[in-house]
């Protein structure tokens, strides 16, 4: 195989550029990472630190439709899904296990053995790695503009460039959005980013301000026409935070674009049913309204929330505290700041990338991860779509990098 003398550089040392380099150096091409922090996959090991889920067992066809743009990404999880995410990871020699929830983790949880694993296979391979290093566009001539850590830029020139940018959430773990609108300046099409996966702003009383980190356990939520989630939440001085709301991250932020709020409608005790939790909820004897609410489920921050929604003298009513228990409506004002979320929706869009995901606009440069316009929840849907994407952007890399060997004049091929 002919490989160009000049290496190929990957932007971003996160999982999706990483995956890139894996891809690139495996296929024999010399390949140059560069990251602006001091380290690799910072994000990735920060959302590992409580215990990595890295994908999720569901059946395919439920797999992709946790996601925004399906279609787009359905060839990218058919070569890349979660079972060949456990199959790479068990080739580094970090075996891993299904949780009762169908979520997939590392034995040792951690990410930090699976990162350093992989790494020192990348090293192996001929992959280099500079940090502290921002890249900045190109240059008038065509070159690559990168500058380490305050020094002089230098333009430099790579047979193909990766781009893995990352979104805009967590910028002081790398993810600060500044490539992607060094290239909107440029003409590529990019989608506002936007939070995705985190907490949304209630106004709250100061009641329930008083209860902030007390959770709401096995509730399911809703918005009109938007199919329940059944998950865990956490209340928060500003309004709620957890899974049940990043699940419901993409209709809460579609309607607040829409009408300026959302309505989010919670069943604290979706095991229940009205009419079982309305005979439960009948005072008899002496028995207190607390006490019986507690027997029937309805305490904690459950208890707080029907409290401070119903009327005092409706507390003894169980038709009415079983119906707002079943169906309790919280207005959303607003989505905490982007830099406080897990992800972020928006980024390079689908209409500015070739099918291999590259540029349209500028040949050799392609884009992978969370920097591209796409959105899904928590549950290992965000890293294997990053994973994903990599390998797809890498092995796009590849076969043009080849195309170029047999045909130079072939600059647009694919």
């Amino acid at each position: 195989m002919n490989t160009p003398c000049r290496p190929i550089a990957v932007i971003g040392a996160g999982p999706a550029g990483l995956m890139a380099a894996d891809v690139l150096s495996q296929a024999g091409y010399a390949v140059q990472v560069f990251e602006h922090k001091p380290s690799a996959g910072r994000k990735f090991l920060m959302a590992g630190k409580g215990g990595l889920n890295i994908t999720h067992s569901e059946d395919f066809d439920a797999f992709v439709q946790r996601y925004d743009a399906p279609d787009w990404l359905l060839p990218l999880l058919q070569t890349f899904g979660a079972a060949q995410v456990q199959d790479w990871m068990h080739g580094l020699g970090v075996s891993s296990y299904v949780g009762s929830s169908g979520r997939v983790f590392p034995e040792e949880m951690k990410a930090a053995p699976l990162l350093r694993a992989w790494i020192a296979q990348l090293k192996r391979q001929g992959v280099s790695f500079c940090y502290r290093t921002r890249w900045l566009g190109w240059n008038d001539q065509g070159q690559q503009c990168l500058q380490t850590d305050g020094a002089p830029i230098q333009a430099q020139s790579f047979a193909a460039t990766v781009l893995a940018l990352g979104g805009g959430s967590w910028a002081r773990l790398g993810s600060d959005g500044q490539g992607l609108a060094w290239l909107q300046a440029q003409g590529v099409g990019v989608t506002p980013l936007s939070a995705s996966n985190g907490g949304v702003q209630v106004l709250w009383s100061p009641f329930i301000q008083a209860l902030a980190g007390q959770p709401l356990k096995r509730v399911t939520a809703w918005l009109a026409g938007v199919t329940p989630v059944h998950a865990e939440a956490v209340l928060t001085p500003y309004g709620l935070e957890g899974g049940l709301i990043y699940a419901l991250s993409r209709p809460i932020r579609q309607q607040l674009m829409q009408h300026g709020q959302a309505t989010v409608w919670l069943d604290l005790l979706p095991d229940c049913s009205l009419e079982q939790l309305t005979a439960r909820l009948h005072l008899q004897g002496k028995q207190t309204v607390a006490n019986v609410w507690r027997k029937a489920g309805l305490d904690g921050a459950k208890a707080a929330l029907i409290r401070d929604t119903l009327p005092k003298a409706a507390w003894s009513d169980a038709a009415q505290v079983a119906q707002q228990a079943k169906r309790l409506a919280l207005t959303v004002t607003g989505l905490q700041p982007m830099d406080d979320a897990i992800s972020t929706a928006g980024g390079v869009q689908r209409a500015a990338l070739t099918e291999p995901l590259m540029l349209t606009t500028q040949a050799g440069v392609f884009c992978c991860g969370e920097m591209l316009d796409w959105d899904a929840p928590t549950g290992g849907y965000l890293l294997t779509a990053c994973l994903a994407s990599g390998r797809w952007a890498g092995a796009g890399a590849v076969a043009w990098l080849q195309a170029q060997a047999d045909d130079p004049t072939t600059v647009t091929a694919l």
